[in-house]
């Protein structure tokens, strides 16, 4: 039976992110689908009944993935939020996620939109868990567009929720084509045509 968070050691604590990491690249690069606790158990090098021991199944490993990749994606993005209420902030951000593909020579896409496309139809609590990690990525973006907004810099009738759920599809759509072009061309176009359209609605 799974142990409670709360009651873990420093060690059990490492065992516990070792697997849930080894879990989230093996599902990144092969699918959920194809794989296995076992290819969980070879790749963190772990044994099985330590995997359940922090596991009930591979449904909660799952669960356990889908906050994981949300903090590999989202942390590095946050600490840029609180200065996306300048057009230059927006464009730091871009760079950011531009520059973060051309590192990865634009394998793979977005961690998160992946687990989406294989989960959303078929799992309906990893959807729900899944929309919270967009809706909390779409609200960081919000908070400085509200920013801006609430400043006098953007238009009275600009939408900054609206605007900021533009700049998340325009994303991920971005990060398909990129990762089917290898070519961070469809990324930028996308994200500087939304941002060429937010510095329409901004005021000198």
């Amino acid at each position: 039976m799974p142990i409670k968070p709360g009651t873990l050691t420093a060690k059990g604590r490492e065992t516990k992110r070792r697997i849930v990491a080894a879990a989230a690249q093996l599902m990144y690069e092969r699918g959920v689908a194809l794989t296995t606790i076992e290819d969980v158990r070879a790749h963190a090098q772990v044994s099985n009944s330590q995997i359940y021991h922090h596991f009930a199944d591979k449904t909660a490993l799952v669960r356990a993935v889908i906050a994981y990749q949300t903090e590999a994606v989202l942390e590095p993005q946050e600490q840029l939020f609180s200065r996306l209420d300048s057009m230059e902030g927006l464009r730091e951000w871009r760079d950011l996620l531009v520059a973060h593909q051309r590192a990865l020579e634009c394998h793979g896409g977005c961690p998160i939109a992946s687990l989406a496309s294989q989960l959303a139809e078929s799992d309906e609590a990893a959807r729900l868990q899944l929309a919270h990690s967009f809706a909390r990525w779409s609200a960081g973006l919000r908070a400085g567009l509200a920013a801006m907004h609430a400043a006098g810099r953007l238009r009275p009738e600009a939408d900054p929720e609206a605007l900021a759920l533009a700049l998340l599809a325009s994303l991920q759509g971005g990060l398909v084509m990129t990762q089917l072009g290898r070519d961070t061309k469809p990324l930028e176009a996308a994200l500087d045509t939304t941002l060429a359209y937010i510095e329409s609605q901004a005021l000198s």
